[in-house]
């Protein structure tokens, strides 16, 4: 039975043979490499990755990479292809097939037929006297040394390399079409990254009536506000519906706590002034951090300094967004 320092070290070198895998790409980023790219660039059709067995699952995952950052791209199982699959590939479309050994029966089945429909091939393969490499029209190498783990036998260091090896592919084709945080947020409109980079302050107002109240208002009138409004605070505006100052629940507890005359008191005798504002086209992210920094709750919106209402940190908390 294996002991935990025993345990300690098994997970250790298998980190360290991936580590060293990975390390080992870096001589491997070569001419076919820079061709694929700009072969993938300029395409009319789609990107098809196949494989099978674990690097199958591997293509999976660097076809949804792909899709996500602006590359069309379409997984087919090698298996699947040779039974049918095959009407996935049209004229214009690229196919890259990823194998380790590069010379299993599917492989060497299924290459030939996608050569006879004129589509060009891209191996990602470690064995680079392969069938799959002998065969394609440019090789992305992902040799490794060995395998973690007894005997060689189970994949692990290999498909680290293609997977890593995705990535960099998605990472150059990505930055090679100047692929923009908005465009992200495109493919990405639901997810909380997307709404970090589309949701505005403004989205955050929608059907919601502004909480303010005038600067001589009494202070009976300010607590309605608050409460009625629910955002934990009113805005103070003066009679060209500018912004003059703040009040929050917590500036009324600290009134009360002081043991005030609250009588003739008016909403301008405790309120903040020049509080920390945003425009409503400012991203929502922003408009959190700014409330982060400086340890608030509510941040006013304003645009041409005009009053347009106010959001609290809790607003941002539930697009689910940080």
């Amino acid at each position: 039975m294996n002991t935990q320092k025993s345990i300690k070290k098994i997970a250790i070198d298998t980190i360290i043979t991936e580590c060293q895998a990975i390390k080992n790409l870096v001589s491997f980023i070569d001419d076919d490499f820079e061709k694929t790219i700009e072969m993938i660039y300029r395409s009319n059709g789609r990107f098809i990755i196949t494989g099978i067995g674990k690097s199958a699952n591997i293509a999976s995952k660097i076809v949804a990479t792909l899709n996500s950052t602006g590359t069309p791209a379409i997984f087919m199982h090698a298996a699947d292809a040779i039974h049918g699959d095959l009407g996935y590939i049209q004229k214009d479309d690229i196919v890259m097939c990823i194998s380790k050994s590069g010379n299993t029966s599917e492989v060497k089945v299924l290459i030939p037929l996608i050569r006879n429909f004129g589509n060009r091939i891209i191996a990602m393969v470690s064995n680079v006297d392969s069938f799959l490499a002998k065969n394609a029209d440019f090789v992305i190498r992902t040799t490794i040394e060995q395998e973690a783990g007894p005997d060689n036998l189970v994949p692990t260091a290999s498909t680290t390399a293609q997977l890593v090896m995705g990535d960099a592919i998605a990472i150059a084709l990505l930055e090679y079409r100047n692929f923009s945080s908005e465009d992200f947020a495109r493919f990405h409109p639901g997810g909380s990254l997307g709404k970090r980079l589309y949701l505005r302050v403004a989205d955050l107002l929608i059907n919601r009536e502004p909480a303010k109240v005038c600067i001589n208002d009494n202070i009976q009138e300010v607590i309605l506000e608050i409460t009625s409004k629910l955002v934990g605070g009113t805005a103070v505006i003066d009679e060209n519906n500018e912004l003059v100052g703040i009040i929050t629940d917590g500036d009324i507890r600290r009134m009360i706590g002081r043991g005030d005359d609250v009588r003739h008191l008016t909403a301008s005798d405790i309120m903040c002034p020049s509080p920390k504002n945003i425009s409503p086209e400012e991203l929502a992210i922003n408009a959190f951090s700014i409330m982060k920094k400086n340890k608030i709750m509510q941040i006013i919106v304003v645009e041409n300094e005009k009053y347009l209402g106010m959001i609290h940190i809790h607003d941002i908390i539930k697009e689910g967004i940080v």
